[in-house]
C-alpha cells in the first residue's frame, strides 16, 4: 500500500477493512429480524468479508489550464463548463477511483439466485462504501483537506460519461493497480465503482443541485433549475 503523500503522484489503498453493519443491510433489503431470509444474508455476509478487498486509487493533480469550458490536467482536457467554474480558484484537485474490488465483482457473478444475485450487489455497494470513505479519510489526514466536493463523468449532461476515459488517462492504469477497466460504452468494471475529482471548496456543491432527474434513489440535494444561468453559463 502506498500512502505516503510525499513519496509520488498517484497512491494506491488496498488495505482497507470492510466489516458491514448488518442492520443497514437488513433495513436495504426488508428483511426483518428472525424471518428465514436472516440467515442467508448472515452467509452471504460472512462469504463477501471473507474475500473482499475494496480498493482506491488517486492521484494529486495541478490545472495546466483554464478554457472556457475545460480544464487542463497533466496535460489532458476534461471538457465541463461546470468542473471549470468549480476549479476556478483551485489550482491542486485529487482524481479518484474506488472500487468494491475484482474478488466481490466474481462473487457476485456467481450467484445463481437472482434474489442472491441482488443481495449481492447490495453487499457490493457496501464495499465501496467502505473504498470511498477510506479515501475521504486519507485525503482530510495526509492533505488537511477541509471543505470539499466532488464531480463524476456522467452525474451531468455537462460532464458525459464518456469523460471517464480521460479522467482515467490522468490516473494512469488503473485497471493494473487497482483491478478497474472501462468497457467500450464508459461503464466500469467492477460494476461498484466510482470515479471523480475532488476539489477544495466553501462553498457546498453536488451534481444533484444541477440535475433535473427526480426520481433518482441517490439524490443528495433538491434541483436547483436557476443556478446553472447564475452561476455557471457563459
Amino acid at each position: 500500500m502506498n500512502t505516503n503523500p510525499n513519496a509520488e503522484t498517484t497512491f494506491i489503498l488496498d488495505e482497507i477493512d470492510f466489516r458491514p453493519n448488518i442492520a443497514p443491510l437488513k433495513k436495504r433489503l426488508h428483511i426483518k429480524d428472525g424471518s428465514s431470509f436472516e440467515a442467508d444474508l448472515d452467509h452471504l455476509v460472512d462469504e463477501a468479508v471473507a474475500i473482499a478487498r475494496p480498493k482506491a486509487m488517486y492521484k494529486l493533480v495541478f490545472v495546466d489550464e483554464k478554457l472556457s469550458d475545460a480544464v487542463v490536467i497533466d496535460g489532458v482536457t476534461l471538457r465541463s463548463r461546470v468542473l471549470r467554474v468549480n476549479l476556478d480558484a483551485v489550482h491542486r484537485a485529487f482524481a479518484y477511483v474506488a472500487t468494491c474490488g475484482q474478488e466481490l465483482q466474481a462473487w457476485g457473478e456467481e450467484q445463481d439466485d437472482i434474489v442472491f444475485k441482488f443481495w449481492a450487489d447490495v453487499i457490493k455497494e457496501a464495499a465501496l462504501g467502505s473504498a470511498s470513505r477510506a479515501l475521504n479519510r486519507h485525503l482530510k489526514t495526509c492533505y488537511e483537506l477541509g471543505k470539499s466536493a466532488t464531480m463524476a463523468p456522467g452525474s451531468l449532461a455537462d460532464w458525459p460519461i464518456r469523460e471517464q476515459r480521460p479522467l482515467f488517462k490522468i490516473l494512469g492504469d488503473p485497471e493494473a493497480a487497482i483491478g478497474i477497466h472501462l468497457t467500450d460504452s464508459f461503464l466500469m468494471v467492477p460494476n461498484k465503482s466510482i470515479s471523480g475529482i475532488r476539489f477544495a471548496t466553501e462553498e457546498r456543491f453536488e451534481s444533484c443541485l444541477l440535475c433535473p432527474r427526480e426520481e433518482c434513489p441517490g439524490r443528495r440535494a433538491a434541483y436547483q433549475p436557476a443556478l446553472y444561468t447564475e452561476k455557471y453559463q457563459v
